[in-house]
């Protein structure tokens, strides 16, 4: 039976990852039913509970020791672990990691990795040294791929696969209705989610976004759904375009910590999906609505490359203008939001499930030896 631990962002109330990791465990229970599978959390006993597998918490570095001695296969990933954009610390954690794991003699596999910005010299250098001893290396996207050719990451191959979420079925729309009734949003009106984040001190795009939301109450008849990802920090940039907004009436802000199968569910009742934070646009895709993004990190206009799209704009340039032309090629006056998108979807979610595939391959080559 095999073992793996799986290290990333996990136990911090980020619906993004938190749906990563259970499109990850999903992967590997459907290739291996009763692989173990341990996760070094931010909160193990809430990862324990929500995903059923093992958790140990991301300071236990004995523990960390013990559960990756054991395995026969430490995972890094998904998500972007390797930046130093939010935070250097964050890096030299993750990084640490995987070099206890090949200290230990246990593989490493990084796991459909979002990779960079890596701008300081210390930080490329130690991003270099620790990722050419990883033994498999998949990315979420080609600029990942260039950004790790770029640090010097020769070894070993680097595949192009898609993020782990990308690899979940889409699910019913009807839990997501029960919620909706709950802050009496359920009904006819189309409904346009929209998901958004603090970013450094800037506050301009709030005030446009809120312009934006009001005309589509108004040109469209449509009600507004904030869909906070990171709680409590989302809601609170959500509030801010709210009491910006002339027309709150017509919107609400779901602000309950949702479970990743209730997140896709109310993602599938929406018109149109607008956001800043990543994983909704992924849970868009996924749910087959189309998505309209912002950026504010790489990471954004690489996904949005991979489904066909671009970015409205930038954070410090988007105008409410922008945002509702970009809606109006999707939405004919009179009629329902087209999806160009949903040609390039099929062919993601098959990479997404390659990550698994991958992993498995790599502990049987071990297993052999």
């Amino acid at each position: 039976m095999s073992k793996i631990v799986i290290s990333g962002y996990y136990g911090f109330c980020n619906a993004g990852d938190e749906a990563m990791l259970s499109a990850m465990i999903g992967a590997f229970w459907d290739l291996e039913p009763g692989i173990r599978i341990t996760v070094i959390s931010g909160n193990p006993k809430d990862t324990a509970a929500r995903h059923g597998v093992k958790a140990v918490h991301r300071f236990d570095m004995a523990g960390i020791a013990r559960a990756v001695g054991d395995a026969d296969l430490l995972l890094s990933g998904g998500g972007s672990l390797l930046q130093d954009v939010t935070s250097d610390r964050s890096l030299y954690y993750y990084l640490s990691i995987v070099w206890l794991a090949k200290r230990l003699g246990t593989p490493v596999m990084l796991y459909g990795q979002g990779v960079g910005p890596v701008s300081g010299s210390l930080a490329r250098s130690a991003t270099r040294m620790v990722c050419r001893q990883a033994d498999l290396i998949t990315v979420r996207d080609a600029g990942s791929q260039k950004e790790l050719l770029s640090l010097g990451v020769d070894r070993p191959p680097i595949t192009v696969t898609a993020d782990p979420v990308l690899g979940m079925h889409p699910v019913s729309p009807h839990a997501g209705r029960l919620v909706l009734r709950r802050y009496g949003m359920e009904g006819a009106k189309p409904l346009v989610g929209l998901s958004v984040r603090q970013w450094k001190n800037l506050s301009r795009y709030k005030r446009e976004l809120a312009q934006a939301a009001d005309e589509l109450v108004r040109r469209y008849d449509a009600r507004i759904i904030f869909l906070p990802m990171q709680i409590p920090d989302d809601v609170a940039v959500s509030k801010e375009i709210f009491q910006q907004m002339r027309e709150q009436a017509s919107a609400a802000i779901l602000s309950e910590r949702f479970s990743t199968m209730e997140f896709l569910s109310l993602v599938g009742n929406l018109e149109l999906l607008i956001g800043i934070r990543l994983h909704a646009l992924i849970f868009g895709a996924v749910m087959q609505v189309p998505v309209i993004g912002l950026s504010y990190d790489p990471k954004i206009e690489r996904f949005l490359a991979s489904i066909g799209e671009k970015p409205v704009a930038d954070l410090e340039s988007v105008s409410a203008r922008m945002v509702l032309d970009k809606v109006a090629s999707f939405w004919p006056a009179g009629g329902k939001p087209m999806n160009p998108q949903l040609t390039y979807t099929s062919h993601l979610r098959e990479q997404a499930f390659l990550n698994a595939e991958m992993a498995m391959s790599l502990i049987q080559r071990k297993v052999r030896r």
